[in-house]
């Protein structure tokens, strides 16, 4: 219970100041606008998920997380509804969440959703990335605000 509590707050700490700190930062990249313009795309393109190019990552999955605040475990389903590609995830301290914006960059999956903490409406970005046997997920809270690390395992049909 005590841990539970400390995590919430964290976390919520985490968003108080991610929201106080927008503002400076919009005003430095605008300061700065033109020689970032000059600069490259550091990732690849994103494109609208498929079924075809999503097809390796439709079905359940179990991804095991590691962050500040230690462990979680996350239940991940990805779907193909007529041919668009969609999701659901929930954990212990999320309630099931659908996920609309599906997208591949690369070889990667990448799903992003808002889930609703306290009243706070928070953006999440999980990310599978296959690696030879085996799938890494990352999970991106608050634009970087909490970050975890872990494994994704696609349940047996």
């Amino acid at each position: 219970m005590v841990r539970r509590l400390m995590i919430s707050f964290l976390f919520a700490a985490a968003v108080v100041s991610l929201q106080m700190a927008r503002p400076a930062a919009q005003a430095a990249a605008a300061t700065q606008a033109p020689a970032a313009a000059a600069q490259p795309p550091a990732a690849a393109a994103s494109a609208a998920a498929t079924a075809e190019s999503a097809a390796a990552f439709i079905g359940d999955w179990t991804i095991t997380a590691e962050g500040a605040n230690g462990p979680a475990t996350f239940a991940l389903a990805v779907k193909n509804t007529d041919g668009k590609v969609g999701a659901e995830i929930s954990s212990e301290m999320q309630p099931l969440q659908a996920i609309t914006d599906v997208t591949m960059s690369g070889t990667n999956l990448v799903l992003k959703y808002l889930f609703d903490y306290q009243g706070t409406p928070v953006p999440v970005v999980v990310t599978l990335k296959p690696a030879d046997d085996k799938v890494a997920a990352d999970l991106d809270f608050a634009d970087g605000a909490y970050q975890m690390a872990g494994t994704a395992t696609k349940k047996k049909p």
